[in-house]
């Protein structure tokens, strides 16, 4: 058996096969991980099952680091070589459709609809991942600017304010208050960007709750674009705004919700410059 690297040929092969195995998982189409190693074996260079077991792991974690969703049944491995990431990439810039996809179930909009959400604790230092192995992560990221991406797929923001704000509405039904689920409003469709929150909610007491929506198809520490209005905004509005971070969108939608200041939970990095003339 080789155990010569992989070459850009055999990487390409085994990605695309990968993603095959990928869109059957997250339509929920029944598929066989050994029917796709025979199928795939004869084209590599003399590779093992076990290597070739062990790679769908690597493209698990380079899935990871780039904010999407992985096969749940092969658990990200890491320490995976950049050419890895490259082909990933060349596959992604083959097919854009699969970063503009949606979530399989229809979003609820109707006030009297139900719209089940996990909500949990944000990430923190206790649980986060081990250092090399979140290093990779937000390397990978920062290489191919998830974050810029995310906040340029409008269709992808959209959806997951559209999934909030059905969400506030049906937990104050739940909470007997249709008074004020009557009263949720979709601030960035009605008023346009500029208030620096997406959704005008409340508590169940009744006081404000402004809501900046983040949504991502990968994992809940995919980094993510805020602007400096709505950092105002946290900042000017601090006991009424939260932002609400919706992760794993494209399959099971999560969230969990930060409250201000930021910088007590995320690291704040300048991203773009103002350019005066003087």
């Amino acid at each position: 058996m080789s155990n010569e690297p992989w070459t850009d040929e055999e990487n390409d092969r085994i990605v695309a096969d990968y993603f095959a195995m990928l869109a059957d998982d997250a339509e929920v189409r029944p598929y066989s991980k050994a029917e796709h190693r025979r199928r795939l074996l004869p084209l590599l260079n003399g590779r093992s099952e076990g290597s070739v077991e062990f790679k769908h792991q690597n493209i698990s974690a380079v899935l990871k680091g780039l904010g999407e969703d992985w096969i749940a049944g092969y658990k990200p491995a890491f320490n995976f070589q950049m050419s890895l990431v490259d082909a990933v990439a060349r596959w992604l810039a083959r097919y854009p459709s699969w970063l503009n996809r949606m979530a399989r179930a229809p979003l609820a909009t109707g006030l009297h609809e139900a719209t089940s959400l996990w909500v949990g604790p944000p990430p923190t230092l206790s649980n986060q991942p081990p250092p090399q192995e979140l290093e990779q992560m937000l390397h990978i990221a920062r290489k191919f600017d998830v974050a810029g991406r995310d906040e340029r797929n409008r269709a992808l923001g959209r959806a997951g304010e559209e999934h909030v704000l059905a969400y506030e509405r049906t937990s104050l039904l739940a909470a007997g208050r249709e008074d004020l689920a009557r009263r949720v409003r979709w601030v960035s469709q009605e008023d346009g960007d500029g208030a620096g929150y997406d959704i005008g909610s409340f508590e169940r007491d009744g006081r404000t709750r402004l809501i900046e929506v983040k949504t991502t198809n990968g994992w809940e520490r995919t980094p993510f674009m805020i602007s400096r209005n709505e950092l105002a905004v946290a900042e000017e509005r601090r006991s009424e705004w939260c932002l609400f971070r919706l992760w794993n969108f494209s399959r099971e939608p999560k969230a969990f919700e930060l409250h201000p200041p930021l910088d007590a939970h995320v690291a704040l990095t300048a991203t773009t410059f103002q350019a005066s003339f003087q």
